[in-house]
């Protein structure tokens, strides 16, 4: 996983506590009506939600610019494209 910090984005989905495939459905959701180049930060305790946002990404031709974990709760931060 990427460890580079970014601090600003411009939309935040708070996906913790819930469990696949609701954060994927989520991410999908609050992507979409995103501009190109837009950073969306999506927080999750869903420990699939690492292989699903990669895979996400790659399906979409989105960019996964950072994903981090920490105790735990995972940051994911998307590019859209």
């Amino acid at each position: 996983m990427n460890m580079t910090s970014i601090t600003q984005f411009d939309e935040d989905l708070d996906a913790r506590g819930l469990n696949c495939p609701m954060p994927i459905l989520r991410t999908r959701k609050a992507i979409k009506p995103l501009k190109v180049g837009a950073l969306l930060r999506v927080l999750s305790t869903d420990p699939g939600s690492q292989s699903d946002i990669e895979s996400f990404c790659k399906a979409t031709g989105n960019e996964l610019v950072s994903a981090q974990e920490n105790g735990g709760e995972f940051e994911f931060i998307i590019r859209k494209n």
